[in-house]
């Protein structure tokens, strides 16, 4: 059997599923494009919709004859139809697509029992399942992730908050690191916080228990930055065309008390509206006095 796997860097345990599919000798396939050919792909076939599932698309329609498609669950927002059933979606929209199987993206008690009915639909074989499982449990640990550095002489240090969808995927958002430095600000990008602080820091946001995964997950990486003496102001990015991702960032900013920008981000832009005048309203000497070759120093927690 062959069963895609799409390599997305946003995935949290993309080695999990690769280690998981070669001990049960199912044959792993990985997109035949590269990541700017299938977002290309994805936005011819479905024009309008949300970069991150453009991309998504893309890299499904790039996998050469597979029999299944493990797609990783994305944390949803509110009203986010995309992220709480991208797999049930994308056959409606698209037609001739293989069998699309979501799959957790984090460890926990119940990650065994979800890969376990993963490996008995791809393997048909118990034995092979149990033993795959105890092989690959290991992987399914969160990576030790160290706080990353809050600052860099010269520049303003910013928070930027969006989905791990977006921040995490160079072909959809690699324009706005550079895009910052050029302002004369330094960003701290949401997806580079360790996961496990982020979601005890979710727990304060009011009525936690009701809120939608992925919101609780800007929330916290918001709450957490925005409480470093190093960061000034907080950078709320959306993808492109997703108004749901959008909604729930302001709703994050205006529980902020630092300076906030909001961006929308479509693929390969470099300029990005307010951006300037933003980082000026932070460090009026940015632009004059940045040094983007100095080592960035690292506040203690």
């Amino acid at each position: 059997m062959r069963v895609g796997l799409l390599n997305s860097p946003a995935s949290r345990l993309r080695a999990y599923w690769a280690a998981y599919l070669k001990e049960l000798d199912v044959e792993a396939v990985t997109p035949a494009l590269t990541d700017v050919e299938a977002l290309a792909l994805g936005q011819q076939s479905l024009p309008g919709e949300p970069t991150t599932v453009q991309l998504a698309l893309g890299r499904i329609l790039a996998l050469e004859a597979v029999d299944a498609v493990l797609l990783p669950e994305w944390p949803a927002v509110s009203n986010d139809a995309w992220s709480e059933a991208l797999t049930e979606l994308l056959p409606r929209r698209i037609s001739g697509l293989p069998p699309l199987i979501a799959v957790p993206d984090m460890g926990g008690p119940d990650l065994e029992g979800h890969a376990a009915e993963v490996g008995l639909r791809v393997s048909q074989n118990g034995g092979a399942v149990r033993g795959a499982l105890t092989k690959v449990r290991l992987l399914a640990a969160e990576p030790r992730v160290s706080m990353p550095a809050l600052g860099r002489a010269g520049l303003a240090t910013v928070a930027v908050i969006g989905p791990r969808t977006l921040l995490a995927e160079d072909v959809l958002s690699g324009g706005l690191r550079p895009a910052l430095e050029a302002a004369g600000v330094y960003g701290v990008f949401s997806p580079e916080l360790p996961h496990s602080d982020v979601l005890r820091r979710a727990e304060r946001m009011d009525n936690a228990a009701r809120v939608p995964a992925g919101e609780r997950e800007l929330f916290g990486a918001a709450s957490m930055l925005s409480g470093k003496s190093a960061v000034r102001g907080l950078v709320l990015a959306s993808p492109a065309h997703d108004g749901a991702a959008a909604a729930a960032l302001d709703r994050i900013a205006a529980k902020m008390h630092l300076p906030t920008l909001r961006l929308d981000l479509h693929p390969g832009q470099t300029e990005f509206s307010g951006l300037d005048a933003f980082a000026a309203r932070l460090n009026p000497t940015a632009l004059s006095t940045a040094l983007p070759s100095t080592p960035p120093f690292q506040e203690t927690p």
